[in-house]
């Protein structure tokens, strides 16, 4: 009985175990991890120093990037997109994050991909700061030893976008006062 009771025991471990060892199997090495936390860092510069030449250069030639007004496809055209963002929108304190392991796609290597949330303070159309949280997924892959932005999609949270509507929306025009007598020339 009981080497049943072990063997039951044994079994029920390994069937814990494995799921868990073959979870590992899809995740990026350490050097790997480091040079995408790497991007990660550099997409926060970039953001702090508004500089979207800086920002683009993450991403290959032909990568697209997924805004919330739509898909921006190639390098150049990113570059102008966040150009054209600093015109307007002036971050600080940017800050990228990991949500966890970085998952390798297919067999070689070559690609994998992410997710994570970022924050940040913009400056509203007064000057009042304007906190700024939102989400985001990439599709990394290896071009020679380096590691660049083939695919990413961000969003912002919705209290985000309400706090961004409220300090840039046209404000109304004033309203005459129902008291107030009609100008005579």
């Amino acid at each position: 009985m009981k080497t049943r009771l072990l063997g039951a025991l044994v079994g029920l471990a390994i069937s814990f175990a494995l799921p868990t060892y073959a979870q590992q199997k899809d995740v990026a090495d350490p050097q790997t991890t480091q040079k995408i936390l790497a991007i990660c860092k550099a997409t926060s510069e970039g953001q702090n120093n508004h500089d979207g030449a800086a920002i683009a250069a993450l991403y290959t030639r032909d990568a697209i990037f997924v805004t919330t007004e739509g898909p921006i496809t190639g390098r150049q055209a990113i570059q102008k997109w966040y150009t054209d963002l600093y015109q307007w929108w002036h971050p600080k304190n940017y800050i990228t994050k990991l949500d966890g392991p970085l998952h390798l796609i297919g067999t070689a290597g070559n690609e994998l991909w992410a997710t994570g949330e970022s924050s940040e303070t913009g400056q509203g159309k007064t000057g009042e700061p304007i906190p700024i949280k939102g989400y985001w997924a990439c599709i990394y892959v290896r071009e020679a030893d380096d590691w660049k932005i083939r695919m990413c999609i961000w969003n912002t949270t919705s209290d985000s976008v309400l706090r961004i509507h409220q300090s840039f929306a046209p404000q109304p025009a004033a309203t005459p006062s129902p008291t107030a007598s009609p100008s005579t020339q």
